[in-house]
C-alpha cells in the first residue's frame, strides 16, 4: 500500500537526510544520508559509514533500514518511507524493496553523485542493462528537487581528508 504524498513533510524529510549526509562527511563518512519514517514519524535515520566501519553495504539507506526494522520488531516496512539524500544505488534500491518499503524519494540524482566520483552505473548496467531502472515509478522511486541536494557532494568535494572509495 502507498501513502499519498505531503510535499511539505516530503521536503522536511529530505532536507533532514541531506542535513545527514553533510554531518556523514563532517565526521569522516560518505556524502549519503537516509530517514526512514513510519506513520509520519523517523523511525531511523542514518549517514553512510561504508570507510567508518570498513563495510561496503554500510550505505546511509541500509543502515537506516536495519535500525528502522529493529524499532519495529519487523523487517517488513510496508508502510514506511525512505528518504534518501541521493537517488538509491542498486543495492539500496534492493534493499528497500527486500524491506517491502512502497515509496522511496530522494534528493539529488545520481548524475550528482557521478560528479563527485561516486559512479555506480557499471553496477547498474549489469544489473539493469542501462544506467537506470526502466521504470522507475513502479519502483516506488520519485525525485523531490531540492535546492541542498549537492550539499553533501560539495562538501566532500572541499574535505582534504576524505577517504575516496
Amino acid at each position: 500500500m502507498t501513502y499519498p504524498a505531503d510535499l511539505d513533510n516530503d521536503k522536511a524529510f529530505l532536507h533532514q537526510a541531506i542535513q545527514l549526509a553533510v554531518d556523514s562527511v563532517a565526521s569522516g563518512g560518505g556524502p549519503f544520508g537516509a530517514v526512514v519514517v513510519h506513520d509520519g514519524k523517523v523511525i531511523a535515520q542514518a549517514g553512510n559509514r561504508v570507510t567508518l566501519d570498513c563495510d561496503a553495504t554500510a550505505h546511509a539507506e541500509v543502515e537506516a533500514i536495519r535500525m528502522a526494522g529493529k524499532s519495529l520488531g519487523n523487517p517488513h516496512l510496508s508502510a514506511a518511507t525512505l528518504y534518501a539524500s541521493c537517488e538509491p544505488c542498486p543495492m539500496c534500491l534492493a534493499a528497500a524493496h527486500w524491506a517491502h518499503i512502497p515509496r522511496i524519494v530522494y534528493a539529488a540524482p545520481q548524475e550528482t553523485a557521478n560528479q563527485a566520483g561516486f559512479a555506480d552505473g557499471n553496477i547498474a548496467e549489469q544489473l539493469y542493462g542501462q544506467l537506470h531502472p526502466a521504470k522507475p515509478e513502479n519502483l516506488g522511486l520519485s525525485q523531490l528537487e531540492m535546492d541542498d541536494a549537492a550539499a553533501p557532494f560539495l562538501a566532500w568535494l572541499i574535505k582534504h581528508d576524505r577517504q575516496p572509495y
